[in-house]
């Protein structure tokens, strides 16, 4: 059957894979962060014209008012700084529940980056909230509402103890995230990458530092697998 698209869109300061959806299982993201307004509102006129869903990482309300003109029904994820559009034949909707659990309100940015990624690709979400292991008793209290999904996303910063305690308690896999929050000695991550590498829990995965992108793209390759 013959492609309604090339392969490839060129941009000249951006080559667009537009076959990466029915290579990889999912498709291009734009990462945001470091591209102009007018690139960002280039690539999404491309992306749309060929099909594509959208989604915008690390972006700005700025921007998102730029691309909403031509793509009506876009949604601003402010917290997760994010833009998503779904074309008329969206990404097929998934049964596979995930858990996006996060450790204090300052890790919320990149939790939210996580679970609007999951949703965008499919996945049912469920948010937990602020349950860090400095107040045990608040994770205890939703362990049994956790442990109903098949795949829990833990954000965390300081210590970043919460993945090894996750698996601990649930059967799903753990998708662990560090983040950037943190005193000093925290190094602006390390700490809790390093943790979450060696953590003693069974079955914890790790992405890189503050990258609520990356996991929500695991969560959707295991929901889509």
């Amino acid at each position: 059957m013959k492609k309604k698209h090339p392969p490839v869109a060129d941009l000249d300061f951006a080559r667009l894979d537009l076959d990466r959806r029915e290579r990889c299982g999912l498709p291009e993201a734009i990462y945001g962060s470091g591209k102009t307004p007018e690139q960002i509102m280039k690539i999404c006129r491309a992306m749309k014209k060929a099909g594509q869903p959208i989604l915008v990482t690390r972006t700005s309300e700025n921007v998102f008012r730029k691309v909403k003109p031509f793509l009506p029904g876009s949604t601003f994820h402010s917290q997760a700084r994010i833009i998503t559009w779904q074309p008329p034949s969206p990404i097929a909707q998934r049964p596979l529940s995930v858990a996006v659990v996060c450790a204090g309100t300052a890790d919320l940015p990149v939790a939210e980056e996580a679970a609007v990624t999951a949703e965008f690709y499919g996945c049912e979400v469920k948010r937990f909230r602020d349950v860090g292991v400095a107040g045990l008793h608040r994770l205890l209290a939703v362990k049994d509402e956790i442990r109903k999904t098949k795949i829990v996303i833990a954000v965390a910063g300081m210590e970043g103890a919460l993945p090894s305690v996750l698996a601990g308690l649930v059967r799903a896999p753990v998708i662990a995230v560090p983040t950037s929050v943190g005193y000093g000695a925290n190094f602006s991550g390390v700490v809790p990458l390093l943790a979450m590498v060696n953590s003693c829990g069974p079955g914890v995965a790790v992405v890189n530092i503050d990258n609520g992108f990356g996991a929500g793209c695991m969560a959707a390759k295991f929901a889509h697998a």
